[in-house]
């Protein structure tokens, strides 16, 4: 749908661009320029919401009459935060200690507009259940290569699905970007899809 407001992405991430693609909501992207920084000792739904505004804050001075909308995704297992593995090692051992437990899934979103300086910032939560993993699943998972670059070295919308015995929550939180969620707060700023 076409709103009167130019309404920006910030993220490279092709899932997230699908998604809300699939809104029919009219926008382009332009990927965020800062590190994901899941050292900094904050708590999860925090740094999600931390990050997710930096992401969002990079591009903001690029437009002076546009919503940008910045998002961040992390797992955490046991308090601790799992983020991406960066290779494949770590991605085995990432699916090792999930295998068998429950985790969540914790997208932060924010929203500027740059014209008025109105942000809004919130986080989506998701529990997410792994069956018992074999060491041969695992394997034969990660030399698959979709592991990679993945919150939690899995993507529910992928392969990864065969290992997701049930959620509790968004379902498309898990994927990137929590549409329902996100999709109610771009009415605070005018946007509307339907």
């Amino acid at each position: 749908m076409k709103n009167k407001r130019r309404i920006i992405l910030a993220s490279s991430s092709p899932r997230r661009k699908e998604l809300l693609e699939n809104t029919g909501l009219c926008f382009e992207v332009d990927a965020a320029s800062c590190s994901e920084n899941l050292s900094s000792g904050l708590e999860p739904h925090k740094l999600a919401t931390k990050i997710s505004l930096e992401k969002a804050q990079s591009v903001c001075g690029k437009y002076s009459d546009a919503i940008i909308i910045g998002a961040d995704t992390i797992g955490v297992l046991d308090g601790r935060i799992i983020g991406k593995p960066g290779t494949a090692e770590e991605a085995r051992k990432m699916l090792k200690s999930i295998g068998g437990k429950c985790h969540l899934v914790i997208t932060g979103y924010s929203i500027i507009d740059t014209a008025s300086g109105k942000t809004v910032s919130a986080t989506v939560e998701t529990r997410v259940y792994i069956k018992e993993l074999t060491p041969g699943e695992i394997d034969a998972y990660v030399k698959t290569g979709e592991p990679l670059d993945k919150a939690g070295a899995y993507a529910i919308q992928g392969l990864g699905a065969l290992f997701v015995k049930k959620i509790e929550g968004d379902y498309f939180n898990v994927v990137g970007l929590p549409v329902h969620a996100l999709m109610n707060a771009l009415k605070e700023f005018g946007i509307k899809v339907l």
